[in-house]
């Protein structure tokens, strides 16, 4: 099949080269030329602009997005509407917010285009591995597209579905990503605990190498665990300081309005905005109350 691929990023090239390797045609643009002769180096045919890459697909058209969630979406939707035709279908493979995602399917819609939403999964290790793929939009749009889901896939028949409605590919990746802050943060804490226990000199690389066969706790997420501390057992020069692509706190915002407790979720995104307070008021506050109604010393920091 044929489609053409909109960013060419890490993620969106990676995924552009399996669908080559796979005997799909891509047509691929970026802002970024240099991403585009990426591209052609493997056997893209490479666009320069968004109206270049729709005049180079046959139709019906299928335009795939991997770009930044938000305005980058809606602009490129713009940008592509008038030079579409109907029956033309868009897909946003990116970590949009499902609201944004039924809005722009229905506006889609009563212009005669198809939208489809894949909350893709598989980060750098796609290319290899295939990628995790949560399909929203209509059914027989996403049957028709199932040549280019399988040869994205681990294989054809394994890591992708169709999993409802348009905005049910993100929301299911939306809670994907809720629980892989807890799964992380899970491990972190555990391993924070073991070489906190100073005396028993335990070995982090050492365990992680352990619990990855025949243990409860065995995961992918844990081989990549073991793979970093292999490279770093001390973790120096690394930063207490973890980032959020927003996907958790769309999750216990969703949580908080169905009335559904996720616990664990909710305080695995505190603990990463935690990390990157380098001076955390509240805790201040606590020393200089302890001061005031018992007298306890207050650590100065001059």
């Amino acid at each position: 099949m044929q489609l053409g691929m909109v960013g060419l990023g890490r993620m969106g090239g990676n995924m552009a080269e399996r669908l080559l390797k796979g005997g799909h045609q891509v047509v691929g643009y970026t802002r970024d030329k240099e991403g585009v002769k990426r591209a052609v180096e493997k056997g893209a045919v490479g666009a320069y602009s968004l109206p270049e890459l729709v005049e180079q697909l046959k139709p019906p058209r299928i335009v795939w997005l991997m770009i930044p969630a938000g305005n980058p979406v809606d602009e490129s939707m713009q940008t592509l509407e008038p030079l579409l035709k109907k029956g033309d279908v868009i897909i946003d493979g990116g970590n949009s917010n499902y609201k944004d995602t039924i809005r722009r399917a229905a506006a889609l819609k009563e212009k005669g285009f198809h939208f489809v939403d894949v909350g893709t999964s598989g980060g750098i290790w796609g290319l290899k591995e295939g990628y995790c793929m949560m399909i929203g939009g209509d059914g027989q749009v996403v049957k028709n597209l199932t040549p280019i889901f399988q040869t994205l896939a681990p294989a054809p028949d394994k890591g992708w579905g169709h999993v409802g409605p348009s905005g049910a590919g993100h929301f299911v990746k939306m809670v994907h990503n809720g629980i892989e802050y807890g799964l992380m943060q899970a491990y972190a804490e555990g391993f924070a605990l073991m070489r906190s226990k100073a005396e028993l000199s335990l070995d982090m690389r050492q365990i992680a190498e352990i619990w990855r066969y025949g243990s409860v706790v065995r995961s992918w997420l844990l081989d990549l665990t073991a793979r970093a501390l292999a490279k770093n057992p001390s973790l120096e020069g690394i930063a207490p300081h973890v980032s959020d692509s927003g996907e958790g706190r769309w999750t216990v915002v969703e949580a908080i309005e169905l009335g559904c407790a996720i616990p664990v979720i909710t305080l695995a995104l505190e603990q990463r905005f935690r990390s990157r307070d380098t001076e955390p008021f509240g805790d201040k506050l606590l020393a200089v109350m302890r001061e005031q109604f018992g007298g306890h010393a207050v650590k100065r920091t001059t």
